[in-house]
């Protein structure tokens, strides 16, 4: 009698099945791109998918019964109700600090230094997180608490995208609810120009004596500005060339937290 055949390494009848359905899901998707890349009629849709127009279309009604997309005669297709249904929610259910924290975490163990994450908040710089470095410096910064946006990394941070008249009447404003601060205007807003064309911020002992920063500030899918961290540290281990370097790891980071927001690299063209 012949041994009964094992089948123990074939593989399950429900497979093929299995593949052509997440085939189909992938699809699925690509048209959804395809068509938010800019609406598109279905010969236009079709080449662009590299799918014949039969199977597109069965891709594309299937996408309109679900309220995914929306179909126009004459006109094309174009994204449906459902994407905002579920836009909506997301934005609800991602929260910046929860997102940013574990990046937060390596960029504190990469460098050694303190990493604060903050938002703008009634004029203000609301410091969300803070995750300590590896060396024993005491910066003074709190999870909570409000700080001025001109003189603070993660402030400057935020501002990059303002117009000059807006940083102008920032400036005045928290002149006189911060006096004493000792870069002038003139020079301030040179900085904050050099600051917005390379992306980056940074606080040469502006708000703590002894304390510099490099920030730089996280983005959603709109490329609008969301909030900012910074790398915090002691001026003795923050020279001039370490400040330039760190810029690196400051903005890398920052582009991976924005990413999770919908922001892509097309902006930087």
């Amino acid at each position: 009698m012949k041994p009964a055949a094992s089948t123990e390494n074939l593989p399950e009848v429900s497979e093929p099945k299995t593949l052509a359905g997440a085939q189909t899901l992938v699809r699925g998707l690509d048209v959804l791109m395809a068509v938010a890349d800019s609406g598109k009629n279905l010969p236009e849709l079709s080449e662009a998918l590299g799918l014949t127009r039969s199977t597109t279309h069965r891709l594309a009604t299937t996408l309109v019964e679900q309220r995914f997309l929306n179909f126009t005669p004459r006109v094309g297709y174009s994204l449906g109700p459902r994407l905002l249904e579920l836009g909506y929610l997301a934005s609800r259910q991602m929260n910046l600090a929860r997102v940013a924290h574990d990046d937060l975490v390596n960029l504190a163990k990469q460098t050694g230094d303190t990493v604060h994450l903050g938002i703008l908040d009634n004029g203000r710089a609301l410091y969300l997180d803070k995750v300590l470095g590896t060396r024993r410096i005491e910066i003074s910064s709190r999870i909570g608490e409000r700080q001025p946006l001109r003189s603070t990394g993660i402030g400057k941070a935020l501002l990059l995208d303002e117009p000059e008249s807006a940083l102008r009447d920032l400036y005045a404003r928290e002149s006189r609810d911060f006096p004493g601060y000792r870069v002038s205007e003139g020079d301030w807003l040179e900085r904050m120009k050099s600051y917005s064309q390379s992306g980056y911020a940074l606080d040469l002992e502006e708000n703590e004596d002894r304390i510099r920063c490099v920030a730089a500030p996280i983005r959603d899918a709109a490329n609008r500005i969301i909030g900012s961290i910074s790398v915090s540290s002691a001026a003795q281990y923050m020279d001039d060339a370490r400040m330039k370097a760190l810029t690196q790891d400051v903005l890398a980071t920052v582009r991976a937290i924005s990413a999770e927001f919908g922001w892509s690299e097309k902006h930087l063209k």
